[in-house]
């Protein structure tokens, strides 16, 4: 367990559940998801890039030119299981693009610089 995450309990309760080889439970992953993409939104502002984790959650986050209308330029979006896991360090972002488990469009998307989210 990172040290990184010891704040939030729902966090701590999905991983744990991964590493018994179970599913998280779904409230726990919701909890997980939405935790960690608030920490994210707190701990790199901006409005220029959209994530996007149906059905739990989306943010903007990173700075740059403000998106106001339509499709936003930058987009990253995953499933839930996917979220924790690069958010949490288990899954590097590189890996997770290039298998398909996120999609990500426009130039700012690479979220590697913020990766894992350390939650304080």
């Amino acid at each position: 367990m990172s040290p990184a995450h010891n704040k939030s309990e729902s966090v701590n309760h999905a991983l744990d559940a991964l590493d018994r080889g179970d599913e998280p439970d779904r409230a726990d992953l919701r909890d997980a998801v939405r935790a960690l993409l608030a920490e994210l939104a707190r701990t790199v502002p901006g409005r220029s890039v959209e994530v996007r984790i149906p059905p739990f959650g989306a943010i903007q986050c990173v700075e740059g030119p403000r998106h106001t209308r339509g499709t936003p330029p930058n987009v990253v979006e995953t499933d839930p299981m996917t979220w924790l896991l690069v958010a949490t360090g288990r899954l590097s972002w590189g890996d997770a693009v290039d298998s398909g488990r996120i999609r990500a469009s426009g130039i700012r998307t690479d979220l590697t610089p913020y990766l894992p989210v350390h939650q304080g």
